[in-house]
């Protein structure tokens, strides 16, 4: 997809959003008998969180997205495909001041020197294994931005094309094991990596939305 239609088709996104394809959703296929780690307890609080869904074109035009590759042995979200960002801090302009904050800080986005124009707002995701409830912001920038992992946050970047999450790509399934339970999901094949959970149900509903805007 080149840049300025995907760009065009985002500077007004619908009050109504579409949905994410539903093969992107986890279900659970056998149980073990404890409580697993990433299943959060329903009596705790929710944290504020945003992520930056940044969109730019490459040297010849075509729109990509920037994801990052966690750390493997990181807290949370271990080895997972996911986007810039993080809580929200009590400063923060949130969600969108989050985003760019968190950007900065972990992959060392200039948002000025990119020329970022933040667009809106994608649905808020859940994020049961942290207890964040996550506030996707979609920004596009004019240039390619020039990044540098955080080393203790980002193991890699990647610089992915948009293409990948339209509504006609495919969707994996894959069936793993987490805690003694097991679980089958849908996710995004992206070289040898799999983006699957929030990051995928983000990703698919922007592809969504931009498949519901063409023509």
């Amino acid at each position: 997809m080149r840049f300025e239609e995907a760009r065009d088709r985002l500077l007004r996104l619908p009050d109504a959003l579409p949905q994410a394809p539903a093969a992107l959703a986890a279900t659970v296929i056998g149980r073990g008998e404890e409580r697993p780690s990433w299943v959060r307890d329903g009596t705790l609080p929710t944290r504020n969180a945003a992520a930056l869904v940044l969109i730019y074109p490459d040297r010849l035009g075509e729109a990509h997205v920037v994801l990052t590759e966690r750390p493997t042995g990181a807290l949370r979200h271990s080895g997972q495909i996911s986007f810039p960002g993080g809580a929200m801090d009590p400063d923060d302009d949130f969600p969108v001041g989050t985003a760019l904050r968190e950007a900065a800080e972990e992959v060392a986005l200039d948002a000025a020197e990119a020329g970022v124009l933040v667009l809106g707002l994608l649905e808020a995701v859940d994020v049961r294994v942290s207890g964040f409830l996550l506030v996707p912001v979609v920004a596009v920038a004019e240039r390619e931005p020039q990044l540098s992992p955080h080393p203790r946050e980002v193991a890699a970047l990647l610089r992915v094309p948009l293409r990948c999450f339209l509504p006609n790509a495919p969707i994996e399934q894959v069936t793993a094991e987490r805690d003694g339970w097991q679980l089958r999901y849908g996710a995004y094949a992206v070289g040898e990596h799999r983006v699957w959970g929030a990051t995928a149900m983000v990703l698919g509903q922007l592809g969504a939305v931009l498949g519901s805007s063409a023509g």
